[in-house]
């Protein structure tokens, strides 16, 4: 199974895209978000991935919905973050562009244009329907 942690980062009515270089994904734009490393919680994955992908310094707030998907199988967890320190740059091989759109935009967007359409979309729904959840419901337990 895959997670995949990430992050909306809003100023105002935009939020903080970026567009993928990868090959299967290439110049689709997506939410910062990226696989869980090994021995990582999925707090510390989601600022890493924040931070590679924007090279952004953000604080998690709130967490959206869990998604859970059996093909693939994947768990995608979405956090809100409060942005600590903007300073927008990237790794030019992993990303071609990050920037603030409007979350209309966003919308308006054709589906080929967004990695996780689906997805996406359902993350601004919820955001803008106020379907958000403190971090204390999710619980890191480290067994030795």
């Amino acid at each position: 199974m895959k997670v995949l942690v990430g992050g909306i980062i809003q100023k105002g009515s935009k939020i903080l895209m970026i567009q993928e270089a990868q090959e299967n994904c290439y110049g689709q734009w997506n939410l910062p978000t990226g696989k869980l490393d090994d021995g990582e919680s999925i707090f510390e994955g989601a600022i890493r991935e924040i931070f590679e992908e924007t090279g952004c310094k953000v604080k998690l707030t709130k967490v959206l919905p869990i998604l859970s998907s059996r093909k693939p199988s994947l768990v995608r967890i979405i956090f809100l973050t409060e942005l600590v320190e903007e300073n927008i740059q990237f790794d030019k091989s992993e990303i071609l562009d990050a920037k603030w759109m409007e979350i209309e935009e966003i919308k308006k967007m054709p589906k080929e244009k967004l990695r996780a359409y689906e997805h996406i979309l359902e993350d601004i729904r919820q955001l803008e329907a106020n379907e958000i959840y403190d971090l204390d419901i999710i619980r890191v337990m480290d067994r030795k």
